[in-house]
């Protein structure tokens, strides 16, 4: 997007235009900016509408921008902190998942568990918001 080429391969560092990049130092949820996406085709239900309010209420800023590959990679070089969505394809994350682990941060489930290319959800950041991002979303699922 705008010019710039994302790249990362397992064991070697992300890069922006060949330009070594890494993940925020943000380390409070309520410093930090996030970012997630919506499908329409949500199964009925308030599940992600009450996730984004939770997340929204504790963070310093929410933004919804549309393409979730390019959301990790604004994860991946420091432009967000933290992103997370449900139902995307293995084409949607695949590639800037890995993006997101080389440049230092972290990538789950939802319940932190290892995240799968196969799996129905994704949790990302920059690592040190990440368990206070797990707490919030166990939080909302428990109710």
């Amino acid at each position: 997007a705008f010019g710039q080429c994302y790249a990362a391969r397992a064991g070697k560092p992300a890069t922006c235009n060949g330009v070594r990049i890494s993940v925020s130092k943000v380390n409070r949820l309520s410093s930090s900016l996030r970012v997630t996406g919506m499908d329409r085709n949500l199964a009925p239900g308030l599940a992600p509408f009450a996730l984004f309010i939770a997340l929204a209420s504790k963070v310093q800023r929410a933004r919804i921008l549309g393409s979730a590959a390019l959301d990790l990679c604004y994860v991946a070089c420091g432009r967000f902190d933290g992103f997370w969505e449900m139902k995307l394809h293995p084409w949607d994350s695949a590639a800037a998942s890995l993006m997101v682990t080389e440049a230092g941060g972290r990538v789950t489930d939802f319940k932190g568990n290892p995240f799968s290319i196969y799996s129905d959800e994704i949790l990302a950041s920059n690592g040190l918001i990440h368990d206070q991002m797990l707490q919030v979303m166990h939080q909302v699922n428990k109710k």
